[in-house]
């Protein structure tokens, strides 16, 4: 059974940090390019960033360039998404997806986590 399980979400201030997790299972992680997607009430699903399999290419959304890392550790199956300098309009639930590396049909998502940033 695959398994995205997102965890480190919660209620931060205005130019505070977070750190999510997705700790991957049932799956050899090393094989997928993994993604942080978001979304917020009433808005449509966004990618906010992306990593390959190798972690060779990263690309993220220009609204959180310079604010936002992503990161992999393929030993513990686990990526990460560094949230720095948060505004209020971060605020969604931010997902992890998984997405085969040669099957692009073979995709995997987490449940989601919420964050919420306060002005």
């Amino acid at each position: 059974q695959v398994q995205l399980v997102e965890s480190g979400g919660g209620l931060v201030k205005h130019g505070g940090s977070l750190r999510l997790s997705c700790a991957a299972s049932g799956i050899t992680s090393s094989m997928y390019t993994m993604n942080w997607y978001r979304q917020a009430p009433g808005k449509e699903r966004e990618l906010v960033a992306r990593i390959t399999s190798d972690g060779a290419e990263i690309n993220s959304a220009d609204s959180v360039k310079g604010r936002f890392t992503i990161s992999r550790d393929n030993a513990k199956d686990t990526v990460y998404l560094q949230m720095e300098n948060l505004k209020p309009e971060d605020s969604a639930v931010y997902y992890c997806n998984a997405v085969h590396k040669i099957w692009g049909l073979l995709e995997y998502w987490g449940q989601g986590t919420q964050v919420t940033v306060s002005s």
